[in-house]
């Protein structure tokens, strides 16, 4: 398990929250209020049905997160995923910074596919962009999934399922910086999904110390 340090919190500035929000296929909802290019958001989804989650193939590699990552990318639809946030996007989406789920099902139990993707990050040419990826161990009884991320200008650093998981991005926006920084919860699966709760805080700058 992996989670911020405690301290992080007493940077914490405005909140933001949305509750009971739901997302249908190709849908986002902006995070206002806040500063998205530096930002604590902490979201609980709740997946009111798991009967169209897409079966995991046989040839796909449950050692290789980031290659099934690169070939499910969050403008993939699926079954119940890509749903998540876009982070540092842009005001048109020309960038954003995709933090998303996908589930898959096997015979016996399903799969949580959690992914940052970097492809989009960026309209620089010749920069390394990367998907990162890693499977989550998530009890789906609840029919819940929760996402932490941390953003900070040019690192998206995300904790799924409560820390299960934990990527960490570095990317080089062009239009998504400063207050030019957008943030969304978004779905494009097949399924609708709901925002359960979503807690958004400004980050104040921490104090320099002697």
């Amino acid at each position: 398990m992996q989670w911020p340090i405690q301290e992080l919190e007493s940077l914490r500035g405005e909140n933001v929250k949305i509750s009971h929000r739901k997302l249908k296929t190709g849908q986002h909802i902006e995070v206002k209020g806040i500063t998205a290019a530096q930002v604590d958001v902490d979201v609980t989804f709740f997946i009111p049905s798991l009967d169209k989650v897409e079966a995991f193939n046989p040839s796909w590699s449950l050692t290789d997160a980031q290659l099934l990552c690169a070939k499910k990318g969050a403008k993939v639809q699926g079954g119940v995923g890509p749903f998540g946030l876009l982070a540092l996007a842009s005001k048109n989406l020309e960038e954003y910074t995709p933090v998303f789920f996908r589930i898959f099902k096997t015979s016996t139990k399903h799969i949580v596919l959690l992914c940052s993707d970097a492809r989009s990050s960026s309209l620089e040419d010749g920069l390394y962009k990367p998907s990162f990826a890693g499977f989550v161990d998530a009890d789906l009884a609840d029919k819940k999934l929760s996402l932490r991320s941390l953003i900070d200008h040019s690192v998206v650093e995300s904790f799924g399922g409560g820390g299960k998981t934990c990527i960490t991005s570095r990317v080089y926006p062009t239009l998504a910086v400063l207050e030019n920084a957008h943030l969304h919860a978004f779905n494009n699966g097949s399924q609708t999904i709901i925002v359960e709760n979503l807690n958004a805080w400004s980050m104040k700058k921490p104090l320099m110390m002697n």
